[in-house]
């Protein structure tokens, strides 16, 4: 029986704010809130909050066998904690009907997969942590990287943190006659499974489902399950993965396109053609191993990475960034890890991309006018936190503050000891101030000593006088 496996992605970066040269050492804060609270009330409200609805309510309808999964970045889950607290209220309602499978992937949606293995493992461990709590329910055993990145090596530390399966691109250039609609397993780690994305129908639904151009225009529930149970009856494993906002953003309601998601699992269980997530799936059979030395990712018609590092603005930006790595991991300071986190979100090397740029190109999504824009704002932004990070690991800073300390400690020693001395001062004079008022109080109140007589004190004069020596004049008379 052929099995469709929904995958939804969901990503939204912390924009940056217009951050100039001047504003380096002056302005720590670097995002725009304004535009990031904007884009996030904007997608929940056209897209994701109806779309989860409709999925509710297709749930309801058919029980467990309608099944799909989602692949939410941390920065999405952030920015859901902040300005859209009702779209993870519904995510929560998706999540109690156990009908629904959310993916881990890298808690930043960065590239760190490809140049450090140890934040890499970090940023998975913390976007796990993040589902279970936000959502209420364990990430999946299956692991999704960033645009759907991955090679044998990333394959590698994915396996050995405890995953068993990956879902990525179906890249023509690595299947070459193979189709994608089959259960795969890496030839580096064949215990890791690898269920590749079927990006023609997954595109079709994306770019072309309201294209009045497109040859297979319009395109319909019963039109994509009818191609899908065309398929040769041994290709059971098709994997559609799309951006959720596809469903009223990218295809406005008016398309239809939440009539399709509706229909879409009615038909299809109809012939027969059932729904599994990604960890139900990996408990098939592999029909062969592959082998991915490059990474491939599911961007442009490349499916490389030339998207985040083909230009050398980007690598520019990129190799600085990942330089300030080991620095960052040295501090606790929390401000300075929230910051190296939404600094590493791959769409800020996106916005610095030259592929199919055309002068004067501005959308919510990329607000800034050329590549170079983009860079300069990044790279501003980037030396600013450069010098904060600096302020708080630079050796010299830490020994003047330890010194700093043992100075204030020792100060405060001698206020104390100057304080209790003073105490006891106070303490000593106050009890001679007492003692003396006492004192003047008894005097007052005891009777008071006679003098000497006078007729005495004459006499002793008297007899002093006669005691005298005799003058010349009475030896005469004598």
């Amino acid at each position: 029986m052929k099995k469709i496996c929904l995958n939804f992605q969901i990503h939204q970066p912390f924009r940056l704010k217009r951050y100039r040269f001047f504003n380096i050492s002056n302005d720590h804060y670097y995002y725009d809130d304004y535009a990031n609270e904007s884009y996030i009330r904007r997608m929940v409200e056209m897209s994701y909050i109806p779309a989860n609805v409709v999925l509710l309510e297709a749930i309801k309808e058919h029980k467990d066998k309608f099944n799909v999964s989602f692949s939410i970045s941390g920065t999405t889950l952030d920015q859901f904690e902040l300005y859209a607290p009702d779209a993870l209220t519904t995510f929560r309602a998706l999540a109690e009907t156990g009908c629904v499978e959310f993916i881990a992937g890298t808690d930043a949606y960065s590239l760190a997969s490809l140049v450090n293995k140890e934040e890499f493992v970090a940023q998975v461990e913390a976007h796990k942590a993040k589902i279970e709590r936000l959502l209420g329910k364990p990430a999946s055993k299956v692991f999704c990287n960033s645009n759907m990145v991955f090679s044998n090596e990333i394959g590698a530390m994915v396996e050995e943190m405890g995953f068993q399966g990956v879902l990525t691109e179906g890249a023509k250039h690595i299947l070459g006659w193979k189709s994608p609609n089959y259960l795969y397993c890496s030839a580096a780690n064949p215990r890791l499974k690898l269920l590749l994305r079927n990006y023609k129908l997954s595109d079709d639904i994306r770019f072309n489902f309201s294209s009045p151009s497109w040859s297979e225009y319009p395109l319909t529930a019963e039109k994509l399950v009818y191609w899908i149970e065309m398929l040769d009856a041994k290709e059971d494993v098709i994997n559609i993965s799309l951006d959720y906002s596809t469903f009223g953003e990218k295809q406005p309601v008016s398309t239809g396109i939440f009539e399709f998601l509706r229909f879409l699992p009615k038909v299809a269980l109809k012939k027969k053609i059932s729904f599994a997530t990604p960890s139900k799936l990996i408990d098939m059979q592999p029909v062969a191993p592959l082998s991915i030395h490059y990474p491939i990712s599911w961007t442009d018609e490349e499916r490389d990475l030339t998207a985040w590092r083909g230009n050398e603005l980007q690598i520019e930006a990129f190799d600085k960034l990942y330089k300030l790595a080991p620095r960052v991991k040295k501090t606790a300071d929390k401000k300075i890890n929230i910051d190296w986190k939404y600094l590493q979100a791959s769409d800020h090397f996106r916005f610095m991309s030259t592929k199919f740029y055309s002068t004067g190109r501005r959308t919510p999504y990329n607000p800034y006018e050329s590549p170079y824009d983009a860079f300069i704002n990044y790279m501003n932004v980037l030396s600013d936190f450069g010098m904060q990070l600096q302020k708080i690991d630079s050796p010299v800073e830490k020994i003047n503050v330890k010194a700093l300390q043992t100075e204030l400690a020792e100060k405060d020693r001698q206020l104390m000891s100057t304080k209790l001395q003073l105490d006891k001062l106070r303490t000593t004079i106050a009890k001679a101030m007492q003692q003396d008022e006492e004192e003047s109080q008894l005097d007052e109140k005891a009777p008071k000593k006679k003098t000497g007589s006078p007729k005495k004190e004459t006499a002793d004069v008297n007899v002093k006088t006669t005691n005298k020596a005799p003058t010349g004049k009475e030896q005469k008379k004598k």
